[in-house]
């Protein structure tokens, strides 16, 4: 029996070590010190892929605030206010890091919108934080729901 070394593609193309890894990265944060850990290493793997890394912070209302009056403008103000503050830490971290970073901020459930925007953007890879919230273990965390979809390798940072 003969092993033939190296392996060929079928329509002769020919890899280059290096070139084959993710070109477009979605990372999901919310703050959290897991999600800006997640940032942080989504950051890294960008610049070593030369990939294009997408931020997607999503933010949603409380149910809360529609029941108590007034509240609605304050919670809309302290929204405005993190996604700002978020926006600005992502353009540190990136011009920190030397890589082109987007940033997209979205309202609703972080799960849907992260598939949403990863599979518009046509992603290679989604970088998530863990969760740190006990219920997760039992009800299912993002990072969970993201695996069991299957439709990209997902990284969860801790």
């Amino acid at each position: 029996m003969r092993i033939r070394r190296g392996l060929r593609h079928a329509g002769a193309v020919v890899f280059e070590l290096g070139t084959d890894g993710p070109k477009v990265i979605v990372v999901g944060v919310d703050g959290s010190d897991t999600s800006l850990r997640a940032g942080a290493y989504a950051a890294g793997l960008a610049r070593r892929q030369g990939a294009r890394l997408v931020v997607v912070y999503v933010a949603g209302v409380p149910a809360a605030s529609v029941f108590a009056p007034g509240a609605y403008a304050a919670v809309e103000q302290a929204i405005t206010e993190a996604t700002e503050d978020m926006r600005r830490q992502v353009e540190a971290g990136s011009v920190h890091a030397g890589i082109r970073a987007e940033f997209v901020a979205v309202r609703g459930d972080p799960y849907s919108e992260i598939v949403r925007a990863a599979t518009e953007l046509r992603a290679d890879a989604v970088v998530v934080g863990a969760s740190s919230r006990l219920g997760h273990r039992f009800v299912g965390s993002l990072a969970v729901r993201l695996v069991k979809s299957g439709k990209w390798p997902v990284t969860v940072v801790p």
